[in-house]
């Protein structure tokens, strides 16, 4: 259940904040509630791109402790998302090659959050993550963040496969973390990299994995063969880090 911090809850108090131009993270409908306002909000939030998700009221009621939310409830994100192009032209004035991280369904705010800590800690020019599946920019990845969202650019996009073969054609070389790959201390990480980190439990996606150039992998020498994803994503950026500058 997403954190508390952030909540919006009713149709006016949703409307206003759209109307404000705030950065809504998801809208949360009461399942078959389309009366009143409600289909005016739904529709803004469509057309803004933000995901609309149907709830059973029960779920709604829990989410609002009971609030009166009339239907209707939404969180605000804990910071305004940038673009991918904001990303590059952050590299380009810094006059560095761009290094983004994709994060392929990563669904825990903590593991997100110590990503985007570790991406600002690196120099990375920012984070990718896909707007309808996995955790996004909540209050929780920003505490977790330790104030890091205020610094590093976090894009969501609507299709990583279709992201990630965008940067190719832009002249990225593109790095998926996952089992049965080059090892990660073998691989020459220069020039535009994005570096793609798989969900906590599957790790890369088929369509996501298909679209990398390397595979990289850590090695595993105890009796748990996956790291944390955060971690693994740290150990990865700073090596990722450390190429760059000497090579």
């Amino acid at each position: 259940m997403p954190d508390e911090e952030g909540l919006i809850i009713g149709r006016n108090a949703v409307a206003e904040a759209l109307k404000s131009g705030r950065e809504i993270d998801t809208l949360f409908v009461a399942r078959g509630e389309r009366s009143g306002s409600i289909g005016k909000i739904i529709g803004q939030c469509r057309e803004l791109g933000v995901p609309v998700k149907e709830t059973d009221p029960r779920k709604l009621d829990k989410i609002c402790s009971g609030g009166n939310h009339q239907g209707v409830a939404a969180f605000a994100a804990v910071h305004e998302y940038g673009t991918v192009e904001d990303m590059i032209k952050k590299a380009e004035e810094k006059g560095e090659s761009p290094f983004i991280i994709v994060c392929d369904e990563i669904e825990d705010p903590h593991n997100l959050g110590a990503i985007i800590r570790t991406a600002d800690a690196c120099g990375a020019h920012g984070v990718i993550i896909p707007k309808r599946r996995g955790v996004s920019l909540t209050y929780a990845v920003g505490k977790v963040s330790a104030g890091a969202v205020e610094y590093v650019t976090v894009a969501r996009v609507p299709n990583l496969a279709s992201e990630l073969e965008d940067l190719k054609k832009k002249g990225f070389w593109v790095y998926g973390a996952d089992m049965g790959g080059k090892p990660w201390n073998e691989q020459d990480y220069s020039g535009s990299v994005a570096l793609v980190i798989g969900s906590e439990g599957k790790g890369l996606s088929r369509i996501v994995k298909e679209k990398c150039d390397f595979i990289v992998s850590l090695p595993m020498k105890g009796h748990i063969n996956s790291l944390n994803a955060s971690v693994a994503a740290g150990i990865l950026m700073y090596k990722v880090t450390e190429n760059r500058h000497t090579g």
